[in-house]
């Protein structure tokens, strides 16, 4: 991408010591004149240097070097259970997210992007332009696999994802949750055991709670995902059916996994013939660079089951998603038909022609700079506002944020306390079906940072402050 070597370009003045601490950046004008590209190219590029935390924007006065600080840690691997548990986690959650509609000061919960970062006009005129193209035929039940046409969409953004995916390899589900319900049930029965990450997104713990099924823990570091190792251990001691997992920009934690660690997943579990769900709805969503390559394209055997959606790059409310099940395509095609008979028909047509107009592309330029951004400014904020010993995930991808806080703070006590200063976010228990994580918060960074979402933050920061000091208080009185 142009925008992303002059973005590097910058950085190098500013590592070299040419562009120092408090500097202000040539304006964005001088820039593209300078080097001959187009505004919007180093304005990209400028976004993007902000969100590495390299510069800052000052209102009326242009772009300056930021002074450097060090980052806070990373959260750390925690150990978890080696045994499998029943996964009883939906009604801590729904208490959860029920509560978001009654307003609040900055949306930080849920993982759904700002309803303004979508392309709401493109997907108008993609609507129209499918419903003049299908007449009548829009009424009809899309049978599985699905539309073609979007099929054919997604098959050719496969080569992005370092494989060449074919149309009749690919059934569209309504949303990536469905996705993940279908192959579940095509490769595990009620009471088995299903190999998770930890921390895990908790809708896939939902998913699990619905279908009886029990899941076992595997350590998952915050920058390079599972642990193939500690995953090896398990498969020789315990009765894994399946492997669930998030390779690319995983939620919550935002780690990307390394290529070779990708590889060695997917030959692992290829010996011991048990498959691997590999959720990818936050892969098209890099921060900066090349879209990252799936598990799957390493798979030889048709034992990766490949999903992903929409909801998180183009439109939650459009859940379209879709599946690619390798040598269980049969089977989800089956159950997809009785579970909900076919996607609608108008809105696999709608996305098929966003994407062929090349709009999807465009659109996800601006997206990944956005989300970047956000990431950036939360992340610093959590920085300066939290207690001394706070850890935060330095995500490449996505828009969530995974925060530690000191041992001794409770995230549901915090939930508590926060919502009555109409702040919400995603508590760590949540993500654990042992119930893990109790010190850790997710923050959600998909909406535009604005005043209100800096105060949101602080108060964060200060509650979670107050609990600390809190309990220092009882221990020294004990």
């Amino acid at each position: 991408m142009l925008y992303t070597q002059v973005a590097d370009r910058i950085a190098g003045f500013i590592e070299s010591g040419t562009l120092r601490a408090g500097e202000r950046v040539p304006s964005v004008r001088k820039f593209s004149d300078q080097q001959r590209v187009s505004v919007s190219t180093v304005l990209q590029a400028y976004t993007l240097l902000e969100s590495r935390g390299l510069i800052e924007s000052r209102p009326r006065s242009g772009y300056y070097v930021r002074a450097r600080q060090a980052p806070p840690p990373e959260p750390r691997v925690s150990p978890t259970q080696h045994v499998p548990v029943r996964v009883e986690t939906a009604a801590t959650t729904l208490r959860i997210f029920e509560s978001e509609k009654e307003g609040t000061l900055a949306s930080l919960a849920s993982a759904l992007p700002s309803p303004e970062l979508f392309p709401t006009q493109g997907l108008i005129r993609a609507i129209a332009k499918a419903s003049r193209t299908l007449g009548a035929g829009m009424h009809r039940y899309e049978y599985a696999p699905g539309h073609l046409p979007l099929r054919r969409q997604i098959a050719k953004r496969s080569l992005e994802m370092g494989q060449a995916l074919s149309a009749d390899e690919i059934i569209i589900t309504v949303g990536a949750m469905e996705a993940l319900n279908l192959c579940l049930r095509a490769v595990a029965q009620p009471g088995e055991v299903i190999a998770i990450e930890s921390p895990t997104y908790f809708g896939i713990l939902q998913v699990m709670e619905s279908l009886g099924l029990r899941a076992i823990e595997v350590p998952t570091h915050p920058r390079l995902g599972m642990d193939v190792d500690a995953l090896a251990r398990l498969l020789a001691t315990q009765p894994i059916k399946a492997v669930v997992a998030m390779p690319s920009f995983h939620n919550p934690l935002g780690s990307c996994m390394p290529d070779e660690r990708k590889q060695a997943l997917v030959e692992l579990l290829e010996r011991h013939r048990i498959p691997l769900i590999e959720d990818d709805v936050y892969g098209d969503l890099p921060s900066a660079g090349e879209r990252p390559r799936t598990a799957k394209s390493y798979d030889r055997t048709g034992n990766v089951l490949l999903l992903s959606g929409f909801s998180k790059s183009f439109s939650p409310g459009a859940r379209v998603g879709w599946v690619a099940p390798g040598r269980f395509f049969e089977e989800i095609k089956t159950l997809k038909f009785m579970n909900t008979i076919a996607t609608p028909t108008l809105m696999q047509a709608a996305v098929a022609e966003f994407m062929h107009s090349g709009s999807y592309d465009r659109h996800l330029r601006r997206l990944r700079a956005k989300f970047a951004e956000q990431v950036a400014q939360v992340g610093d904020t959590v920085s300066r506002f939290f207690p001394e010993e706070t850890c935060v995930s330095r995500p490449t991808g996505g828009y969530v944020l995974w925060v530690e806080l000191p041992a001794s703070i409770d995230a549901l006590e915090l939930y508590d306390r926060a919502v009555a200063k109409r702040v919400r976010f995603a508590p760590g228990p949540i993500f654990s079906p042992s119930g893990g994580f109790r010190s850790c918060i997710r923050l959600n960074c998909g909406f535009p940072y604005t005043d209100q979402t800096e105060e949101a933050v602080k108060i964060l920061g200060r509650l979670a402050g107050n609990l600390a000091k809190g309990t220092m208080a009882q221990s020294a009185g004990g």
